[in-house]
């Protein structure tokens, strides 16, 4: 039966205990992630899926990820002391925003693991009714050292606002599945 909780038919398939194979070795189905051998260096790609963030998004987040700062959660305070006279939304919130709207068009099933972020920056802040979309553009692919099955892509995702002002960017790093062999 199809999971339609992410807004498309996705066949969920989990690992079994009992012959340890893994989920991506039983079946990966129709899931729109790409194998390594399907990037491009300089491909971009523009996320179709787009999100405003709300006052509960940041609110919420803030309080699970236990950030008390003033900054996110204390209008009273920011219009006194804040440079911006209102609160901002959490950073950590936009990165996980930024890497999670691409995983669908990108990775989804085909991912081994994520390595590592780098060069993260927030050179805008977003604030509550912002709508966010996101870039990502393949910046390398290397072949594993160490996992001849898996290869190696960075990413550099981009966020802007709804007025096209740039509010996020990172690199990523994903050791991605190989096709399998015929």
């Amino acid at each position: 039966m199809p999971d339609r909780r992410l807004g498309f038919a996705v066949r969920l398939m989990y690992t079994n205990r009992y012959s340890g194979r893994n989920a991506n070795e039983q079946w990966r189905g129709d899931l729109p992630g790409l194998y390594f051998e399907e990037f491009e260096v300089g491909r971009v790609f523009k996320h179709a899926l787009h999100r405003t963030i709300t006052e509960a998004d940041n609110t919420f987040f803030s309080a699970m990820t236990h950030n008390p700062a003033a900054l996110h959660l204390d209008e009273e305070y920011c219009r006194e002391h804040s440079q911006f006279k209102t609160r901002v939304v959490n950073s950590c919130l936009t990165l996980g925003f930024m890497v999670g709207i691409s995983v669908g068009d990108t990775t989804l099933g085909t991912t081994v693991a994520n390595l590592g972020w780098d060069e993260v920056k927030f050179p805008h802040p977003l604030f509550h009714g912002d709508t966010i979309r996101i870039e990502t553009e393949v910046k390398e692919i290397r072949e594993s050292k160490s996992r001849p099955d898996n290869g190696i892509v960075i990413f550099e995702h981009r966020a802007y606002n709804q007025d096209e002002t740039l509010v996020g960017i990172c690199k990523r790093s994903a050791l991605m599945m190989r096709k399998p062999k015929a």
